[in-house]
């Protein structure tokens, strides 16, 4: 496992580039942005952030972000939209033996 080195300042802007699991020909964050948006929508109001910029591509997504003063957990709120978000969508994804065994989605990386 990569030991990632991010600097964390409360208050701080962020940029975030995530990533589907699948990205020839998938256009799954598109086809459910309305899904997508809801998602993020709720999140923020328990976990609140500044939208600076936010571009939604078919496959993956770029976001800039900036935290409330004394806070700088990005982690959790990007944990609470891709679960929030994963639970939403029917499964249709191809997944591995492993993954339906741990119970997860093949959404992600």
């Amino acid at each position: 496992m990569p030991d990632y080195r991010r600097y964390r300042a409360p208050g701080g802007t962020y940029f975030f580039t995530v990533n589907l699991l699948e990205r020839h020909a998938n256009d799954l964050l598109i086809r459910y942005i309305d899904t997508l948006r809801l998602v993020v929508r709720e999140t923020r109001k328990r976990w609140p952030f500044y939208i600076d910029a936010w571009v939604v591509l078919p496959e993956h997504l770029h976001c800039f972000w900036t935290l409330p003063p004394d806070d700088d957990d990005n982690a959790n709120r990007w944990r609470v939209i891709k679960q929030g978000f994963s639970k939403a969508l029917p499964i249709t994804e191809r997944r591995s033996a492993v993954r339906i065994a741990r119970g997860e989605r093949g959404i992600y990386p």
